[in-house]
């Protein structure tokens, strides 16, 4: 009777231990799932400002049309974008870009400097650059968790057996990233 209570304690304690760990690996999936759309929420609310941006600035400089295409295509392009965190990444920093070279240009305008519509609107893509960056650290973070959670003893063989996989990082290209900018 002993060996049988014994056997069948064992075998509740890794019953436990897996339900314990499946459970954890779904809530770290969750996380990773709500912080990637975050990041795509913030991603869009700066596309839909870049419209308002270049009607703004097409009333100053009309004769910038390079400058203005630029922004439309990469713009599109986020549109256009995959859904994954390295399509993301590409189309982000091409639309950085995109918009330095924008905000570059109205340093020649001083009346588009001062407009206020093209103020309000810097000002709230910069905030949205803020917004963008800490919901990219926050995703980064739960993908590091939760890759944590897959590859820790012994969540290692319950994520092998029911098929979690790895999540990548949203790495945009540093070297080429910096937040716009209007300096006055």
């Amino acid at each position: 009777m002993v060996p049988f209570l014994i056997i069948l304690g064992v075998l509740v304690l890794l019953g436990l231990v897996a339900i314990g760990a499946y459970n954890g690996l779904i809530r770290g999936r969750n996380q990773v799932e709500n912080a990637w759309s975050q990041i795509d929420v913030q991603l869009k609310r700066r596309i839909d400002l870049i419209p308002n941006l270049v009607e703004t600035v097409k009333a100053y400089a009309a004769h910038e049309k390079d400058t203005l295409d630029a922004v439309v295509r990469a713009r599109n392009a986020a549109i256009a974008a995959p859904a994954t965190p390295a399509g993301q990444a590409q189309a982000d920093t091409q639309l950085t870009g995109a918009l330095r070279q924008l905000f570059a240009l109205s340093e020649a305008y001083p009346d588009l400097k001062a407009n206020q519509n093209f103020l309000a609107l810097q000002e709230e893509l910069t905030a949205t650059e803020g917004r963008v960056a800490y919901a990219r650290q926050f995703y980064n973070d739960s993908v590091l968790t939760y890759n944590n959670k897959l590859q820790a003893f012994p969540t290692v063989f319950f994520a092998t057996m029911m098929k979690f996989s790895k999540r990548e990082y949203f790495e945009a290209d540093e070297a080429s990233r910096e937040v716009p900018k209007v300096g006055f």
